[in-house]
């Protein structure tokens, strides 16, 4: 057998997180390799989140974006010629993060998805080596999870939790069930029965059999995930979409019952927002592509588990396009939306023009000595980290989580944004990114961090998790030089060096 390659870095995953933190590695000197699960990297900016949330609201949080994370859009404003940079095309992001990488003499290892079982060789609390799929190992002397999912962190043993703590965890108020979820509701009686009105004949597709359960409980339920649907109006580059093998048409009923009940006006539909005639689709509406309550499965879920949840949303989500774009019950006007758009030749090529990855919008998070909470991000609370990483700044923002019965009727359950708290930009504890001492020691987690499910609501942005990648691996190199554990290393050095790479770590004050 070929000898195991041994690294000073090693960052695992494919996420922005992983590439800023790989990429600061290699530009701090260090030998660094980035482990790809699969063959692509860039997340979910390259599998269709083509507009990101930045500067799109009442408030402008473009400010809070600093280092490789400004540099990257920087270099997407410059590859369109001009404006902001927040907005591109899969194909161009992954190209610029490839750069990014091979700039930085970083070593790329595709087909590298770690061992189920096995996967992570621990001594003393630190690990020595990873072990994948394909038989391959790598030896190094400090690691970061860059996964989503918090997959490394997992393994090796570091304590974590998923879903909803409920309230009383950490003295919230926007925790667990919500029995208040006026926001993207609907507006409209939709009988979830599939004989209408007749309880013992069953429930239409999408719709859980759940009780509501008390308000602020907390479950393992996770915010909706979805597709981020990249489409074009472009007739050099689309292809049209056929009815797909497997269509279910009673998988779109509550749509039917929907459109007949009269909503529909502003039913999601593609726009050309997206350079090249592209669209990104979101869904955070009523009734939109979110398949509320089939992703509970996904963060404390294995390989397998996870490949039917992305197969389950493949299957609907391109099944909702043809029955938008076809069936006779959609209004006129909402098939003539759907009807010029299609599949893009140029995007996804190895994977039927379709995105590879689902927009998981939360994982594991790891509990460890900061753990984020309402209290970091509500005005006036003297809950203030005094070791930054990177600035937060977005408000509370979980998606519904269920779509159950209530009062007969169909509703949605869970959905948090903003709220009626006055929430801050805040400042990311370090220690929200490394583990306890008694449990790993070289290791960095910028993506799966410390926090409840409402902070994570909070920092769950593509943008963070990059400032917080290279603060990671600047962490990792500074524990590197001084032969000292991730824990143990001087705030101050790192605070230093963070800002030196144009990091941004203060409360920042906006009109």
């Amino acid at each position: 057998m070929p000898p195991t390659p041994t690294y000073d870095l090693c960052v695992y995953g494919d996420s922005p997180s992983a590439i800023a933190a790989a990429t600061q590695g290699g530009r701090m000197g260090v030998r660094t390799v980035l482990t790809v699960p699969g063959n692509h990297v860039g997340g979910i900016l390259v599998n269709g989140l083509g507009s990101n949330d930045l500067d799109n609201h009442n408030f402008k949080n473009s400010v809070a974006v600093g280092g490789i994370a400004r540099e990257f859009y920087q270099r997407i404003a410059d590859f369109y010629g001009g404006g902001l940079g927040y907005r591109f095309e899969p194909h161009v992001a992954e190209s610029i993060f490839l750069s990014l990488l091979e700039e930085a003499g970083v070593d790329i290892l595709f087909d590298r998805r770690l061992r189920e079982n096995g996967g992570v060789t621990m001594h003393q609390h630190r690990i020595t080596a990873i072990h994948f799929e394909n038989g391959a190992s790598i030896l190094a002397r400090q690691f970061i999870d860059g996964t989503v999912e918090g997959d490394l962190m997992a393994f090796a043993g570091v304590r974590y939790t998923y879903g909803r703590e409920g309230n009383a965890a950490y003295d919230e108020t926007l925790n667990g069930v919500v029995h208040h979820s006026n926001y993207r509701q609907f507006t409209v009686k939709v009988d979830p029965y599939i004989e209408a009105g007749n309880p013992d004949s069953g429930l239409i597709a999408s719709v859980q059999a759940e009780p509501l359960a008390e308000n602020g409980s907390g479950d393992r339920a996770s915010m909706a995930f979805c597709f981020r649907i990249c489409l074009t109006c472009n007739s050099q580059i689309r292809i049209p979409i056929p009815q797909p093998d497997n269509y279910q048409a009673e998988q779109y009923e509550i749509y039917r019952r929907y459109f007949a009940a009269g909503a529909g006006d502003n039913f999601f539909a593609p726009d050309a927002r997206i350079p090249n005639q592209k669209s990104d689709i979101g869904s955070w509406h009523d009734l939109s592509a979110n398949l509320y309550g089939y992703s509970h499965g996904w963060p404390d879920g294995n390989y397998a588990e996870r490949e039917s949840i992305y197969q389950r949303h493949r299957d609907f989500t391109i099944g909702l396009i043809w029955f938008l774009q076809n069936d006779p019950s959609v209004p006129i006007c909402i098939r003539q939306k759907w009807a010029n758009w299609g599949l893009p030749a140029d995007e996804f090529q190895d994977n039927g023009h379709w995105p590879h990855q689902l927009y998981v919008r939360n994982g594991r998070r790891m509990l460890s000595d900061w753990i984020i909470t309402e209290a970091d991000l509500t005005q006036g609370n003297p809950k203030v980290a005094e070791d930054p990483v990177a600035l937060a700044f977005w408000p509370p923002d979980m998606h519904h989580a269920r779509r159950i019965v209530k009062d007969g009727q169909v509703w949605n359950e869970g959905f948090v944004f903003g709220s009626d708290i006055q929430w801050r930009p805040f400042g990311i504890s370090y220690r929200a990114i490394r583990p306890k001492a008694n449990e790993c020691t070289n290791l960095l987690v910028p993506s799966a961090l410390s926090s409840s499910y409402v902070g994570y609501g909070a920092v769950r942005l593509e943008w963070t998790f990059m400032v917080l990648g290279q603060s990671a691996a600047t962490a990792a190199v500074i524990a590197l030089r001084t032969k000292d554990t991730v824990q143990n290393i001087s705030y101050e050095q790192l605070r230093e060096q963070l800002l030196v790479d144009g990091q941004i770590l203060e409360n920042i004050q906006t009109e």
